[in-house]
């Protein structure tokens, strides 16, 4: 295989395996938030679950850049094209905003999912006040794709 097919490879990988990593861990401190107020309250299930899976977005970003990096180099619907070392490196670093970013705010955003879960425990009706803190946080991965995409757009092939 050549240095700029394994780069970009490395780049898919990358995005998918840190956003998804950050994504399991948020998802499991939302979870473990959610299934503790669902013990007291089964009836919070439906409020529960939407902040709990919100940390999951990330892991779906680190897939989308991953599948656009296989796209372009062929790998995925195509014939593989051969990539120069520069072109490798220029899949690979698109692909580190999102993995990166994606990674820390979705753990992050599993702790402020959790901090909303108990918010509403107590009072369900403040749900709309409570999915706020989580999507602060979701912004800044939204950014990181975007970043992603501008680098992945705008690599001269």
């Amino acid at each position: 295989m050549e240095i700029g097919l394994g780069l970009a490879i490395l780049g898919a990988a990358v995005a998918t395996l840190l956003a998804g990593i950050g994504s399991a861990i948020g998802i499991g401190i939302a979870g473990q938030t959610s299934a503790g107020v669902i013990s007291e309250d089964p009836d919070k299930f439906g409020l529960t679950i939407v902040l709990t899976a919100l940390p999951g977005t990330q892991g779906i970003y680190g897939l989308i850049m991953g599948f656009l990096i296989l796209f372009r180099t062929g790998l995925l619907g195509g014939e593989v094209i051969a990539l120069t070392t520069a072109q490798g490196l220029g899949l690979l670093f698109a692909a580190l905003p999102i993995g990166f970013v994606g990674w820390y705010s979705a753990i992050y955003q599993g702790k402020a999912s959790a901090a909303s879960i108990q918010l509403i425990a107590k009072r369900p009706e403040e749900f709309g006040k409570g999915m706020i803190y989580p999507v602060m946080v979701e912004t800044y991965a939204v950014f990181a794709l975007l970043m992603s995409i501008m680098i992945f757009m705008f690599l001269p092939f």
